[in-house]
């Protein structure tokens, strides 16, 4: 996991160049390609029963630096499929699905692990890839034509700059580091241990299940909420995450956390669906994925931070007092950069890119 892990956190900005540089269908179908082969390639060392762990690590290495390329290429394709009244519906869809994958997908891979075992398991992980690929290759977008040739640290230069320049996405992408670096370390790693003394295992999964509901649900009601793409109102809703820590931290029963857990999983759903549409609205496109990749580097790389502080902090403070206060801090951060003008007027919209036509 931690192979995997550190090359996709890695490569993200080259990432980012890349596809703002290249027809990003081609770099979805090649990062989708080259993961069904790394995966492929897993399945069949766990299949033949050939197991061997710095095989299997070389391989996830290679995996995680390929989907580095996916994330900020998806994210910038989606103004390239859709004109920006139908923006916040695209999303909608993509956070709808994802999500519900995200639900499914366990049990289903449980299942197939029981049934057939965990190679098939990753044979059809693999599978699911190279399906990407075919339903990319659906496409066809617009050349990405360049009016002079750059190189390729002058590009990630220019990403960020764009990134820097853009006062309310750096207030933001910086309040996302602090929340993920709470949430990652107070709720998801210290969280199932205060859950397992004062609710119990099978209490602490409805709990989790009432959260990625509540995320869900967001997501799907984004597509007829269209009026809901204000910065201010996803930032005031996703704040609603503080909620839980405050109530797992003072001893709340299981009755009164699920339902804030499916709150703030509903705010966390709609901050989601705001932030893509936002950034897809007032970015360049030929700029979008170079800022994604730098938001998301950001907005990721403290989360080790959280998870290996934790621990420190619960043993020298208590459980319950680290919990309740990440939880006040969690809220405080994530309501703060709704104060900066620029959160609360982006700006002019950004060009329209070049549409997309399906192709035969």
């Amino acid at each position: 996991m931690a192979a995997r892990s550190i090359p996709m956190i890695v490569f993200l900005l080259v990432g980012g160049v890349v596809a703002d540089r290249f027809s990003r269908r081609t770099v979805l179908m090649a990062s989708n390609l080259g993961a069904a082969l790394t995966q492929g390639a897993v399945a069949c060392l766990l299949i033949s029963g050939s197991f061997h762990l710095a095989t299997i690590a070389a391989l996830e290495l290679l995996n995680g630096a390929i989907t580095a390329f996916t994330s900020p290429a998806l994210r910038g394709i989606v103004p390239q499929l859709v004109g920006s009244d139908q923006r916040q519906r695209a999303n909608s869809l993509l956070g709808s699905s994802k999500n519900a994958i995200s639900i499914l997908g366990p049990s289903l891979a449980g299942g197939i692990v029981m049934s057939l075992g965990g190679g098939w398991a990753i044979a059809m992980d693999a599978a699911t890839y190279l399906a990407a690929a075919f339903f990319m290759a659906r496409l066809t977008l617009p050349d990405r034509v360049k009016s002079s040739p750059t190189s390729f640290l002058s590009e990630l230069r220019e990403g960020w700059t764009g990134f820097r320049s853009l006062t309310w996405v750096c207030v933001i992408v910086g309040a996302f580091a602090i929340t993920n670096c709470i949430y990652v370390g107070v709720w998801n790693v210290l969280g199932p241990a205060l859950a397992n003394v004062s609710l119990g295992a099978a209490a602490w999964g409805a709990v989790l299940s009432a959260r990625a509901i509540g995320v869900l649900v967001a997501s799907a009601a984004m597509y007829r909420l269209t009026a809901l793409r204000s910065l201010t109102t996803g930032l005031v809703l996703f704040a609603l995450g503080a909620f839980p820590m405050i109530v797992l931290g003072l001893n709340g029963s299981v009755y009164l956390l699920a339902p804030v857990a499916f709150a703030a999983g509903l705010g966390q759903g709609v901050m989601g669906i705001t932030w893509e549409t936002s950034l897809q609205d007032h970015v360049p496109n030929t700029l979008l994925s170079r800022v994604a990749a730098y938001d998301d580097l950001v907005s990721y790389i403290a989360v080790p931070v959280g998870q290996i502080s934790v621990a420190p902090l619960a043993s020298a403070f208590g459980d319950t007092q680290v919990m309740v206060i990440g939880g006040i801090l969690f809220g405080l951060v994530s309501v703060a950069p709704v104060l900066s003008r620029s959160v609360r007027r982006p700006g002019p919209p950004a060009p329209e890119p070049a549409r997309a036509a399906a192709s035969s």
